[in-house]
């Protein structure tokens, strides 16, 4: 009994010692302020190495992007380059810094005329890239040659004093909108792997060739920490991915293998058509324009115009109002019951009746896929309405423009178009649209946020005392606007 009572004992003892412990070591504690002092550098770069906080968000924001942050590598070649230098310098400024790429010297007389125009971006000769393999049946080795552009953007220039942020490439026939550019990329954070650019129109080339690749002609945005690991590893891409078609399908499998896939953008445009494209340019979607391309396949895009004329015609609307460009707004005439479809600064189309504007937004089939099957049908990768062969006296009269002036400045620029009647009617359609022959539409010049959603505008078309020429203003909706003649 007296061993047990003397264990029983020693666990109690044990609890007053902890306790009397405890209680001296509270009391010489003192905890930190609220506001700790900052610690030493090597501290903080120990707590920052285990942290999974991505980098970028630790470094202070960059300021906005602009043009000088951006630098392009278009494709060319020694006997294309004379013909497209006028296309280039529809959007090209001294601002904008470029290099061209071509397979082998100008021959004589194209570098003669490029050295008498003086042009100041550089045409550069691409490295010779015979070594590779190809094995495409009926396919071009330049997709090689220009897969490996952005190598030779990389080595060839000295990419840390040019402050550059994005690495664009594109055709010797792409046609950039900078602004719309600028805009679409200032949405992404460039310190990050991004891969932006969009898929071909057609079902079938997406199907050869890849939905998850941009293509080229459209334009390649790739933001430049990206770029130099992949202008490290493009050459063993090459290698790997021989049996390709071009160098578009070449950059993708290489991004493919690093890890990172296309983020679409609608904005740019590769244009895989023939034909008459006036029902896609009618009918663009509300991100803004960036991109067009293969203006030599298509029919002139203002059929009273020749195709270098029509761009040009194009383009004069594009930069009075870059962001507005192409930017479909459907307003109603409930006097004279029409419905009025702009395409800013390319055209109108005036229908006769109440249309849906779900009906409107869909594409107008009026042009023939890049590759036609067997009965000319295709897939497209977009909503479309009605058909190559119709009864012409069924479309809607149709206005292209004609002219664009503007007043004022910045944010309050005033801009008024006017567009005129393209084969005034021989069809038997109510006076109120076959007398019609001018529309003018005035707007002010569009500015958008980054943070703020898209939205489509709406417009009012005004009274007149005259069948001849009709009247419109574009304005901002209201909080809960409806698009439509009766609501």
């Amino acid at each position: 009994m007296a061993a047990g009572s003397h264990i029983s004992r020693l666990p109690l003892f044990l609890f007053f010692l902890s306790f009397i412990s405890f209680f001296l070591l509270y009391n010489n504690f003192h905890p930190p302020p609220l506001t700790s002092p900052l610690r030493h550098s090597s501290d903080t770069s120990r707590d920052l190495s285990t942290s999974s906080t991505s980098s970028s968000l630790l470094l202070p924001s960059s300021p906005s992007l602009s043009v000088r942050h951006v630098l392009f590598g278009i494709a060319s070649s020694s006997r294309s380059i004379i013909h497209r230098i006028p296309l280039i310098s529809l959007w090209w400024d001294p601002s904008v810094r470029l290099f061209v790429f071509v397979d082998s010297p100008p021959r004589t007389r194209s570098k003669r005329r490029i050295e008498e125009n003086r042009f100041p971006f550089p045409v550069l000769v691409s490295a010779n890239a015979s070594h590779f393999p190809y094995t495409f049946k009926r396919g071009l080795r330049s997709g090689i040659r220009v897969a490996r552009i952005v190598k030779e953007l990389i080595e060839r220039t000295d990419i840390s004093k040019k402050e550059v942020r994005w690495i664009v490439l594109g055709d010797d026939d792409t046609v950039f909108i900078p602004t719309n550019l600028l805009e679409t990329l200032d949405k992404y954070d460039w310190r990050q792997w991004h891969y932006i650019g969009s898929r071909s129109e057609m079902w079938s080339q997406n199907n050869d060739h890849g939905f998850d690749m941009a293509y080229g002609g459209g334009g390649i945005a790739i933001s430049l920490p990206l770029a130099k690991v992949l202008a490290r590893n493009i050459d063993t891409c090459i290698k790997r991915y021989h049996y390709l078609f071009g160098s578009d399908g070449r950059i993708s499998a290489c991004l493919a293998e690093l890890g990172v896939q296309l983020t679409h953008e609608p904005g740019f445009h590769q244009i895989d058509m023939h034909g008459d494209i006036s029902g896609l340019l009618s009918s663009h979607p509300l991100n803004p324009l960036v991109s067009l391309h293969h203006f030599d396949q298509v029919d002139p895009i203002f059929p009273f115009l020749n195709r270098s004329a029509s761009v040009a015609h194009l383009m004069s609307s594009v930069m009075r109002d870059p962001r507005r460009a192409l930017q479909k707004t459907v307003c109603y005439d409930r006097s004279r019951n029409r419905t009025v479809s702009i395409s800013w600064g390319y055209s109108i189309s005036v229908f006769e009746g109440n249309k849906l504007l779900l009906d409107l937004l869909a594409v107008d089939k009026t042009f023939w896929p890049w590759v036609r099957g067997s009965n000319g049908e295709e897939i497209y990768m977009f909503n479309t309405r009605g058909s190559r062969r119709r009864d012409k006296c069924k479309d809607p009269a149709v206005f292209y423009l004609k002219n664009i002036i503007s007043s004022g400045s910045g944010d309050k620029t005033r801009i008024e178009s006017t567009y005129s009647r393209y084969m005034p009617g021989w069809c038997l359609w109510t006076a109120s649209v076959k007398n019609l022959r001018l529309i003018s539409v005035r707007s002010q010049r569009l500015e958008r946020f980054k943070d703020k959603p898209l939205r489509r505008h709406c417009c009012d078309v005004l009274p007149s005392s005259t069948e001849y020429k009709m009247k419109v203003d574009i304005r901002e909706c209201k909080e809960g606007e409806l698009v439509a003649m009766y609501t």
